[in-house]
């Protein structure tokens, strides 16, 4: 009788603890996040879609662009419903110097995907295949992939498909990468709506650590903000302030650097040394002799045209047909130039440098550097200018660091804001009007 007791007891704690312990084997694993499910690149990139077109609808309407009711905020949002996707999270992305990207945005209910994209497929000759047992539609033309699950829709260009695939459907929970480990733990720019970040193989042999972009707009411009840590201290830092020329408004090209450049000339592993180093060679710049007569300060600009009497010597033939030489002179328009740069004793030797590779030549009184108009040179024992008007340009004091770049005819702005002894934090300004115009938004 015992022994009866004793066995139903034992069939009850077996049933009981295989209940009792019946969650632990069946329970599913837990569901990885985007950033768990995303490969590396030489750039990674979280958005906030509806943020992000709610920031840009005020310079969409401003500037007229055409599809400017397709990407408002209100919009966005009905798409995002009507298909399936959740963009009031963020969606995540990557992109290689080659040209290969990806991103990926959640999914809150995957049963409207397809409808939309055979609406999608009515526009675009969209063709169905099997990557690892996954529908994906491609647009061949483009190397472009579209393919989902429950919780993801991802994007892809490139001629990795199955490699990215495997990273995005097999992923686990916590199985995040370095790079994107590093990315979501970045403290600057952690609020921004759009931000770009790089820990790339190229920067770190530059001795950049982590660059980081992120995006403002208004009506008028689009900002992108720009933080650059080093991994060594940097051996630059501001001046409070130095020489420049006056900015004038047919300015078509403007630097302005006021820096303290005394430990970059004694340490030639440093990388804005050896970018400098780099960049000369194109033209056998003497970078060292440069650096050793720099005292910190340039400025230079490009803009409008300037009137110069030129004077030449040509062959006429006379009533005897003797071959005479007569001196002619002509008003010729030249660019407009101005360059000067801060010096210290060393000067004299720079410039015989530039003379002795080239860089630099003298005809009839007026000098040339590289392809640039012909120029007067003053010398002061501080300072060296080069200028293609008659006079001096008028100079101020300044302590700006930034400039003006025209490219094509857009007017990029682009400033130093902060300097720190490994941190860099910068601004560039695109003029939104030029800028869509000349990419035919228009």
């Amino acid at each position: 009788m015992a022994r009866k007791v004793l066995f139903i007891v034992f069939l009850i704690t077996l049933l009981a603890g295989f209940f009792y312990y019946k969650p632990l084997f069946s329970k599913t694993p837990p569901e990885p996040s985007l950033v768990d499910r995303l490969p590396d690149g030489d750039f990674l990139g979280r958005i906030y879609i509806l943020d992000v077109a709610r920031e840009s609808s005020p310079m969409l309407f401003y500037n007229k662009v055409p599809i400017r009711d397709f990407l408002t905020h209100e919009f966005l949002l009905a798409q995002g419903k009507n298909y399936g996707l959740d963009l009031q999270k963020a969606a995540y992305f990557f992109a290689n110097e080659s040209g290969e990207w990806g991103a990926l945005i959640s999914v809150n209910d995957s049963s409207k995907i397809y409808p939309g994209i055979v609406r999608l497929r009515s526009n675009i000759k969209l063709e169905d295949t099997l990557v690892s047992e996954q529908k994906v539609h491609v647009l061949r033309s483009e190397h472009l992939y579209l393919t989902y699950d429950k919780k993801w829709f991802f994007i892809y260009q490139g001629t990795q498909l199955p490699k990215r695939l495997y990273n995005v459907k097999f992923a686990e929970k916590n199985d995040v990468t370095k790079a994107w480990k590093a990315f979501t733990e970045e403290k600057h720019f952690k609020d921004e709506k759009l931000v770009i970040f790089s820990n790339s193989k190229k920067l770190r042999n530059q001795g950049i650590e982590t660059a980081l972009f992120a995006h403002d707009s208004d009506s008028m411009s689009v900002h992108l903000k720009t933080y650059i840590r080093n991994k060594k201290p940097l051996n630059i830092s501001f001046k409070p302030s130095g020489l420049a020329f006056e900015d004038k408004l047919g300015t078509d090209k403007l630097v302005n650097l006021h820096l303290n450049v005394g430990n970059l000339r004694n340490d030639k592993n440093d990388p804005i040394y050896k970018a400098l180093v780099k960049l000369g060679k194109k033209v056998s710049f003497p970078t060292d002799a440069f650096l050793k007569a720099w005292n910190g300060d340039i400025s230079f600009h490009q803009g409008g045209t300037v009137k110069i009497k030129e004077t030449y010597v040509e062959s006429v033939l006379d009533e005897n047909f003797n071959v005479t030489e007569v001196k002619s002179s002509v008003m010729k328009d030249v660019p407009g130039f101005a360059f000067m740069m801060s010096t210290n004793e060393y000067q004299k030797e720079f410039l015989s440098k530039l003379f002795a590779k080239g860089i630099m030549r003298k005809e009839n009184n007026k000098f040339y550097v590289l392809t640039s108009p012909p120029l007067r040179i003053r010398q002061t024992p501080s300072h060296i200018y080069l200028y293609s008007s008659d006079f001096t340009p008028k100079t101020k004091e300044s302590n700006f660091n930034g400039g003006i770049w025209n490219d094509k005819g857009i007017k990029y702005g682009f400033s130093l804001d902060s300097l720190t002894s490994n941190e860099l934090f910068g601004s560039v300004h695109i003029p939104v009007k030029r800028f869509l115009k000349r990419r035919k938004f228009f």
